[in-house]
């Protein structure tokens, strides 16, 4: 019996071994679209103000590491066919873990909480729909080559029915990411699709962001000099002061 339950150990653990490979080093770095205006990293999500940064070109842009996380980061315009001078635009950014597939393909696997999504469509809402996101991935397969007209190295990926996503160029290397790890954690993964409300041209500071709860994040704003001094005092000390100057001016 012990045999038995060892050998078929082995037999599992040769299988789970076989569906999998090897991170192709060729994969490894950020990619961008054509406009390299969207890259993943800071310069497109804010973990700290829980907050997007908005580009000034649409775009898509993914990043690999050589052990197994990935970052994506997409910025769309989308069209608006009953009022053509009216789109609406969308953001997304998430980060997780991927495997590279025996057969080729990729699955990205996103750490759930992270996810963000951002949806402003101002001519039906003043207001922009700022959301969890959470969207595992497969891709049939990729491909990594210099591209013979602009002679930069090139990645296409193609999308679990075999469409081709937009061409992405190398644009770093190594990757320019965000910290591999669940940068917003929560008791549980349930406010997934939780919705926030944030008026646009409003400041930051008057919306809690979804991770605001999150033990790990440091926000600058907490405990800084303006939080600290009290309003009516510096009031009563102007009023004081100007007092003070006119009375030295007739003197």
């Amino acid at each position: 019996m012990a045999s038995l339950s060892l050998q078929s150990l082995l037999v599992a653990s040769a299988c789970l071994f076989t569906t999998t490979s090897a991170i192709n080093a060729a994969l490894v770095g950020t990619w961008s679209t054509k406009s390299a205006k969207v890259l993943t990293g800071p310069g497109f999500y804010n973990p700290v103000n829980d907050s997007f940064i908005e580009p000034s070109l649409t775009g898509i842009s993914y990043s690999f590491t050589a052990d197994g996380f990935y970052e994506e980061a997409y910025y769309r315009a989308v069209s608006n066919p009953t009022t053509p001078s009216c789109p609406s635009a969308v953001m997304q950014w998430q980060h997780g873990t991927f495997v590279e597939n025996a057969d080729g393909s990729l699955t990205l696997s996103p750490f759930s909480v992270d996810g963000r999504e951002l949806i402003s469509d101002p001519c039906s809402s003043s207001t922009s729909s700022y959301l969890r996101y959470d969207q595992s991935e497969t891709m049939e397969k990729y491909q990594v080559y210099v591209d013979p007209y602009t002679k930069l190295t090139r990645l296409d990926l193609y999308q679990f029915d075999g469409s081709p996503m937009n061409p992405m160029f190398l644009a770093f290397s190594p990757p320019q990411m965000l910290p591999t790890v669940t940068l917003n954690p929560t008791a549980t993964a349930t406010s997934t699709g939780k919705k926030s409300k944030r008026t646009a041209g409003a400041s930051e500071e008057m919306n809690l962001p979804l991770n605001a709860n999150a033990q790990h994040i440091k926000r600058g704003i907490e405990g800084s000099l303006i939080h600290r001094i009290d309003l009516n005092m510096l009031w009563w000390a102007g009023v004081g002061l100007t007092i003070f100057g006119g009375a030295a001016y007739l003197i």
